[in-house]
């Protein structure tokens, strides 16, 4: 097999958006301090056109509350570097196991029939516990949210790969773990740390499925991200225990993910990416 010649100094140079052309779903992006929001946003600033996911009711039952749809996304469309780039917004209850497949072709539809990007950003909050506190109810919605509903999203959205021409260009699959393979796990939230395991594990498993449709699959865990959901003394703890001082922002991993949606991270695929800042447990 002959040789791949290198790169020509035009191949080299980076283009400003290097996403221009392409549509990308975020599932979990119903607030504006989330991660979701924030992928959101370095995506469209690349050049991409974004299908903003939301289920409000989730957040709303939360601490940090749930902001309006169309403040996202009139927020991520201020962030459009492609004039024509559009950005759409619809709710969907993924635990329901009729609304991936279904999110995933109205995603398509708005997008123009063509989804690139997938970023299965989504979870269950709460309902949790430790091994003491947990029941089947607790375990079987983190399963219905956090797993069960990334993998039909995934499936769908492969579904819509191999109906266009063999190995179309552009194809990523990113998904969210936590950080529970890590020193001292999630002993308090074991339904979640169970749930977000199971997509670590599967990552490489996905990688190779979706590899002949040209489609790399990649899982980040972006570590303790501030999104609002903690204060006081206990935020300033968590910062402490990060060499730079800080929190991760949600920022932080939106660079990561979004650069894994170019062309450049074509060559990474099936890994379990940790971006968090050198976060000392």
């Amino acid at each position: 097999m002959p040789r791949l010649p290198h790169p020509t100094p035009e191949e080299l140079r980076r283009d400003p958006l290097p996403l221009r052309g392409r549509t990308a779903l975020v599932t979990g992006a119903s607030r504006r301090g989330g991660i979701g929001h924030a992928v959101a946003r370095r995506l469209a600033a690349y050049g991409a056109s974004v299908y903003l996911h939301h289920h409000v009711p989730h957040d709303a039952d939360q601490p940090w509350g749930a902001d309006r749809p169309q403040d996202v996304a009139e927020s991520v469309r201020g962030a459009l570097g492609d004039p024509r780039a559009r950005v759409v917004a619809g709710p969907g209850d993924l635990a329901d196991p009729e609304v991936p497949g279904e999110l995933i072709g109205r995603a398509a539809d708005a997008l123009g029939g063509r989804l690139d990007i997938l970023v299965a950003n989504h979870a269950q909050s709460g309902f949790d516990g430790a091994l003491d506190d947990i029941d089947a109810g607790m375990l079987d919605r983190h399963w219905a949210v956090d797993t069960r509903s990334v993998i039909l999203l995934v499936q769908a959205y492969a579904r819509l790969r191999t109906a266009l021409p063999p190995r179309t260009p552009g194809g990523r699959v990113m998904m969210m773990t936590s950080g529970q393979d890590m020193a001292g796990g999630m002993p308090g939230e074991l339904a979640y740390a169970l749930q977000k395991g199971a997509l670590a594990s599967v990552t490489r498993s996905l990688a190779t499925t979706l590899a002949e449709h040209a489609v790399t699959v990649n899982t980040v865990n972006p570590g303790p991200v501030d999104t609002d959901y903690m204060t006081g003394d206990d935020y300033d703890a968590i910062a402490a225990l990060f060499p730079a001082g800080r929190w991760g922002m949600p920022d932080d991993p939106a660079r990561l993910i979004a650069w894994l949606a170019t062309d450049e991270a074509e060559w990474v695929t099936g890994q379990v990416i940790d971006s968090e800042g050198g976060f000392r447990r």
